[in-house]
């Protein structure tokens, strides 16, 4: 197949040429992609943080290209991918909005000029220890901390009892301190805050 006629095949047959290493049908198959995932992307981030999600897709795809197969589509897969990717973004950008407003609101008095360093690093170590929660532990709490939902808004979209929204938010709490620890100065202020 020439790559004068990619522009008429099949995602199945692009990705089979992409998959025996043909960059003229990775290109094609970009070219194809890449401005409605952008467009798509830009529902849920910037445009910037959009276009660079789309690009590192499209890039993992090309290098994993030996060993992907797809349950549904290439197509739903791309847009699934792009999306959770954007969602990663926001939840890293909430965290670290939530550090930042507890060190400069809260703990500013204590320290005269805080370092910025001081934001990235607790930044990554929440992120961290949120992605080691249990799933539902975790979803729960993040809907509660960074959606700002009440615990029987919570009970009604998980179809579970406000109880289990508490206890699971207890749990969370439990294993956060655990696991931060070293950061107990900085955090407790921040677990406080959030809740």
């Amino acid at each position: 197949m020439h790559s004068d006629t990619f522009d008429t095949a099949t995602d199945e047959n692009l990705f089979f040429h992409v998959q025996q290493g043909r960059e003229d049908a990775f290109e094609a198959l970009f070219l194809k992609y890449y401005p409605s995932l952008c467009a798509y992307a830009r529902m849920f981030v910037e445009q910037n943080d959009g276009q660079e999600i789309v690009s590192d897709v499209m890039v993992w795809l090309w290098e994993n290209k030996e060993m992907q197969t797809f349950e549904f589509s290439l197509k739903s897969y791309l847009f699934r991918a792009v999306k959770n990717r954007c969602l990663t973004l926001i939840r890293h950008n909430q965290v670290k909005q939530r550090v930042e407003e507890v060190i400069f609101n809260n703990l500013q008095p204590q320290y005269d000029d805080p370092d910025f360093y001081i934001v990235d690093e607790l930044t990554q170590k929440i992120e961290e220890a949120l992605a080691n929660l249990p799933d539902k532990v975790r979803e729960t709490f993040e809907m509660n901390r960074f959606q700002d939902l009440t615990y029987n808004e919570i009970a009604e979209r998980l179809g579970v009892s406000p109880k289990t929204v508490d206890a699971r938010i207890q749990q969370a709490l439990k294993l956060l301190r655990i696991s931060l620890k070293d950061y107990l100065p900085l955090v407790i202020p921040l677990l406080m805050k959030m809740q």
